[in-house]
């Protein structure tokens, strides 16, 4: 049977695509339904559908980059309201590409090919992926973060934060010094800070690489980060082990 991951941060948008493909292809197995981006990269490393249904505009990870962090075969659609990336797309010949609102005959084409296509080779898709990314917009980057520490609180230049981390209704800023609590959550925190600097290295977790000591894999060959000035290591979830290969 055939499997499916569906992405898109507007519940009431995954559900209609659902619907849709339950019409258009009943045999179709969705196996997660994802509400952002890094849940998404989370879903497909672990369970590798066959299909995923990427909105490009989503918090945490755009669509774009779960995709270029995929390692398996999942072959992927762009489900999206914006069209600038289409041609490219296209072109290439590794995804599929639907506008939102969706046309039930565009959507029933997008099955056809899906059911008579191959997966893509890596290679293609890579270097679609490569060319579509950098026509993204660049939204502005966080360079202090508001935290509290007791009853006071504190602007912290992200320059100064080792790494934060998600602990319960709230995110932990880390400093070579000190320990500040935020309300943000992670996904959010993922879309604001610099992605050549700050990497998401766990669903719970983002850290400032210009901190990073350096990496550890174990006897089961997970990988692990250590962090300058910290005895303690942080797990890299399966999703994002990827950043690291060339290091």
């Amino acid at each position: 049977m055939t499997t499916a991951l569906i992405a898109d941060d507007e519940p009431h948008l995954a559900q209609y695509l659902k619907a849709q493909l339950a019409q258009a292809w009943p045999e179709l197995q969705i196996v997660r339904t994802a509400a952002h981006g890094i849940e998404a990269a989370e879903a497909i490393a672990a369970l590798e559908p066959d299909i995923a249904f990427l909105d490009i505009q989503m918090p945490g990870l755009t669509g774009l980059e779960v995709a270029q962090g995929i390692e398996g075969a999942t072959r992927v659609v762009f489900v999206t309201a914006y069209d600038q990336y289409a041609v490219d797309a296209f072109e290439a010949r590794a995804v599929d590409y639907l506008l939102k609102p969706l046309k039930a005959e565009r959507l029933a084409a997008c099955v056809e090919r899906l059911q008579q296509a191959q997966p893509a080779g890596d290679g293609a898709l890579a270097d679609t992926l490569k060319r579509l990314l950098p026509s993204a917009a660049a939204p502005a980057r966080l360079r202090y973060i508001r935290a509290a520490q007791g009853e006071l609180m504190h602007q912290v230049p992200v320059d100064e934060v080792l790494f934060f981390h998600a602990d319960d209704k709230y995110t932990i800023v880390q400093t070579a010094t000190t320990e500040h609590l935020i309300r943000t959550p992670i996904f959010e925190l993922a879309g604001q800070l610099d992605p050549e600097r700050f990497w998401q290295v766990h669903r719970s977790t983002i850290i400032n690489l210009d901190h990073l000591a350096g990496t550890r894999r174990d006897e089961q060959s997970r990988l692990f980060v250590r962090i300058r000035g910290r005895a303690n290591e942080l797990p890299v979830s399966r999703a994002y082990v990827h950043l690291f290969k060339a290091m």
